[in-house]
């Protein structure tokens, strides 16, 4: 929604000089305020609900005095993001192991927007930030995302400065993760996933056969399958046929730090429905578990195997 496009009696006058710079100069921020409320909350109704509470409290104070304007949006929207998210941490909202979204599995299709959003800002990313605090998120946010100095999080956090330093870089590690295997063995696994992945997509069986070893094992809480689909398959026919049937939840994955190892997450819109925990041995896939119940979810281990960079100030 546009400033103008809310009557809000404590907003200056559209129609007032005053009014309408106030508005300009905001419209050209606004793409930089939903990118950070954004990231921050993983929900693009919510980060336009954000954007338009931050225009309306610079509507009730004013331009006047506001040296940086960029710096007092993002002060104030980021303030807004963690109340939202402190909401709904308190009200107990389970972003884990949900029933597969609409727009799935020939349901309607949701906001065309969002998913291309969540895509854009990667899908494994989105379900990471799912796993930090708040407080956490919010300063990992500003900082590794948007280079955002540590004096400006701490009066976001209301901590002192190095207190808002040691969540950025609490929250940095749980985003990256904890291998359990070497670099170099990490990245050879990491590619024969990727090409697991891709085959999947793809729905081709050939490929698949390729990357799975002969006696692959795949297992599956019952609560990612279909009624009367087994939820243990062996064999390479077997489980490339069974991954092609569930081909278009493949659209929704991407890798990602599985317990420590390459595997895939499923996420559409960024909203962690299922992972996946993937063997690999002598260049091949030997088993794969689909982890869908919401506290075996809660309990796994995730992170990014492309940690983030900075985008640039606020």
């Amino acid at each position: 929604m546009r400033p103008s496009d809310r009557d809000d009696p404590t907003a200056p006058g559209p129609s007032s000089p005053a009014g309408e710079e106030l508005a300009r100069r905001f419209e050209e921020r606004r793409g930089h305020l939903r990118a950070v409320a954004y990231r921050m909350l993983g929900s693009l109704s919510e980060a336009d609900d954000a954007v338009q509470e931050t225009w309306l409290r610079l509507g009730r104070t004013g331009a006047d005095g506001i040296g940086n304007l960029s710096g007092w949006l993002t002060t104030v929207l980021s303030r807004v993001c963690l109340d939202m998210l402190r909401s709904r941490r308190a009200r107990r909202e389970e972003p884990y192991g949900d029933d597969w979204p609409e727009g799935v599995g020939g349901r309607e299709a949701g906001p065309e927007d969002e998913a291309e959003l969540a895509e854009s800002v990667g899908l494994a990313l989105l379900v990471v930030l799912d796993t930090l605090s708040p407080p956490e998120r919010v300063a990992f946010v500003l900082h590794d995302l948007f280079a955002v100095p540590f004096d400006r999080i701490a009066a976001v956090v209301d901590r002192s400065q190095p207190a808002a330093k040691k969540l950025a870089s609490r929250a940095r590690a749980k985003v990256r993760g904890t291998p359990v295997v070497p670099g170099a063995e990490l990245e050879g696994h990491r590619r024969v996933v990727e090409a697991f992945l891709a085959a999947a997509r793809g729905g081709d069986l050939g490929a698949l056969l390729d990357v799975l070893a002969p006696d692959v094992v795949r297992r599956a809480d019952p609560a990612a399958l279909p009624a009367g689909v087994p939820a243990e398959l062996r064999g390479a026919r077997a489980v490339a046929e069974g991954t092609v049937v569930l081909r278009d939840r493949a659209r929704f994955a991407a890798v990602a730090l599985v317990d420590g190892r390459a595997g895939v997450v499923v996420a559409p819109r960024g909203r962690l429905v299922f992972a996946l925990r993937v063997a690999v041995e002598g260049g091949r896939v030997v088993s794969y578990e689909v982890v869908a119940a919401p506290e075996r979810l809660r309990r796994l281990p995730l992170g990014l195997l492309d940690p983030p960079g900075a985008e640039g100030g606020a």
